[in-house]
């Protein structure tokens, strides 16, 4: 039997040789790969337990193709988008975010979903406590997670919305838990989609849903207590109350639908010209034809706009 010649491994970095062999009757192609929204998932990263539950964040970042990794590269780190779905605050379906996650590490991005506790077991402020307590988490864990601390930004819809406007404007300041220590929780940028920013406000608005009386989100929010009867409580969770001249806010990319029938469209707007009065960096966008979340949110366009946004910030 004829002898053959065992091979060496080939080191890594040099050219790889493509096989010249070719049997009869193979087709023979070179495609070009378009990308694909491949992501590195670590999922249930347990950020705190608090009210008797453990609260978690699940972490998408850039799937990396190699086989075999250079061990004298540097480590990859990406920046980070932080998301926090919207619930009415009660409990979270983290996983509609599963889009949005793939979307974002397809360009580059690292994105972590948080979970905050439900008002049915934590009223406000327990939902931005939350917030700033994963952002905090991320960023003491930055470096072993492939994550670069100093390019965060925030993205939340309907009480997502609410709950990052509150986190970007109030900062490390109220409303913060004792267990908070460490770095700080201030972030680049933040993207409000649709977000409640004054609760005592919506009642005056069309919507589908009552926003008066008790057993409503907003009530819930509170400890279900009516929130114009309780008018000082509710202003502290109301991210408008919260902005001044002289304190820093980070930019504003802010999306709602004309027609939104739960959340009234007033509330972004409210939020907006607050703003823009106090001389702060704030896009708007009207969506027509949309309403809570769908019709258009989820759009090349509007995909567009949001990584365009966070890319100014992020990337450049």
């Amino acid at each position: 039997m004829e002898e053959r010649k065992k091979l060496e491994p080939i080191p890594f970095g040099t050219p790889f040789p493509e096989s010249e062999e070719a049997p009869e009757g193979v087709i023979t192609v070179r495609w070009q790969d378009a990308p694909a929204p491949l992501a590195d998932v670590t999922p249930q990263i347990v950020y705190q337990e608090l009210s008797g539950e453990q609260q978690h964040i699940q972490l998408f970042k850039p799937m990396t193709m190699e086989m075999m990794p250079n061990p004298n590269a540097e480590p990859k780190t990406y920046p980070l988008i932080v998301y926090v779905p919207g619930s009415a605050w009660m409990r979270q379906m983290v996983w509609l975010g599963l889009s949005k996650a793939l979307e974002a590490v397809n360009r580059g991005y690292a994105f972590a979903i948080v979970e905050y506790r439900p008002t049915e077991i934590a009223p406000f402020p327990a939902q931005t406590v939350d917030c700033k307590s994963a952002i905090r988490y991320l960023r003491k864990h930055a470096a072993e997670l492939g994550i670069d601390p100093e390019r965060i930004g925030l993205w939340g819809d309907s009480s997502g919305g609410h709950t990052v406007a509150l986190t970007a404007i109030t900062r490390d300041d109220y409303p913060n838990s004792e267990e908070n220590s460490g770095p700080g929780c201030e972030v680049r940028c933040v993207a409000d989609f649709f977000g409640v920013s004054d609760i005592t406000e919506m009642v005056y608005y069309p919507s589908v849903l009552p926003h008066y009386g008790l057993n409503i989100p907003e009530a819930l929010l509170l400890g279900n207590r009516d929130v114009h009867e309780n008018y000082e409580e509710a202003q502290k969770a109301n991210p408008v109350a919260w902005l001044s001249a002289d304190k820093p806010t980070p930019p504003f990319l802010m999306m709602h639908a004309a027609g939104d029938t739960i959340v009234p469209f007033n509330q972004s707007v409210l939020l907006y010209n607050r703003l823009r009065e106090l001389g702060k960096e704030v896009t708007f966008y009207k969506l027509l034809g949309g309403d809570h979340g769908m019709g258009g949110f989820n759009s090349p366009e509007a995909i567009a706009i949001t990584f365009d946004f966070f890319a100014k910030y992020l990337k450049e």
